[in-house]
């Protein structure tokens, strides 16, 4: 929750929230798209963003590509990573300015949509650009993220009003 104006601001709560609320919306968010998926008659096979990214890391870190079997765990970790990540940025920039709680997360939502799916992905190859990608596939990008940000909204609100 953001902060009345005569509270003083908590940097560090805010960010234990935020992580605790990041770790929990990306768990909702992956729940979420493994229904949408099980619902779904999409055929794809296409790597996600997340074993691409994680594959990456290991071929900077230890010098070769992931195995094939440890990919889908390994792209669980950056999922849960990033949004761990996500969750202490939001949280912290709440804690200072209650306005990034728009919309009850959906601002924030949109925005990691357009900065991640629709930009920083196809930008650093681990996904197609925007023109090029289904219609369907955006929907679900967006639908996803708006899971995301109100679960983020609504954990990092639930402890921080716990914690003041």
């Amino acid at each position: 929750m953001a902060h009345a104006p005569t509270d003083t601001p908590n940097i560090w709560a805010a960010a234990a929230a935020g992580l605790v609320a990041g770790l929990a919306a990306s768990f909702v968010m992956d729940r979420f798209q493994a229904g949408v998926a099980a619902l779904s008659s999409s055929d794809s096979d296409a790597e996600p963003a997340t074993e691409k990214a994680a594959d990456k890391v290991s071929q900077v870190v230890v010098g070769h590509d992931l195995p094939d079997d440890r990919k889908p765990l390994a792209g669980q970790a950056v999922h849960y990573a990033l949004g761990a990540g996500l969750g202490i940025v939001y949280a912290v920039a709440a804690e200072y300015r209650p306005a990034v709680t728009a919309g009850y997360g959906t601002v924030f939502a949109l925005a990691n949509t357009a900065l991640l799916d629709e930009a920083a992905v196809p930008a650093v190859g681990f996904g197609n650009a925007p023109w090029k990608t289904a219609p369907s596939t955006h929907l679900h990008s967006v639908a996803s993220h708006m899971v995301f940000g109100t679960v983020t909204e609504a954990v990092q609100r639930l402890l921080r009003g716990w914690m003041r």
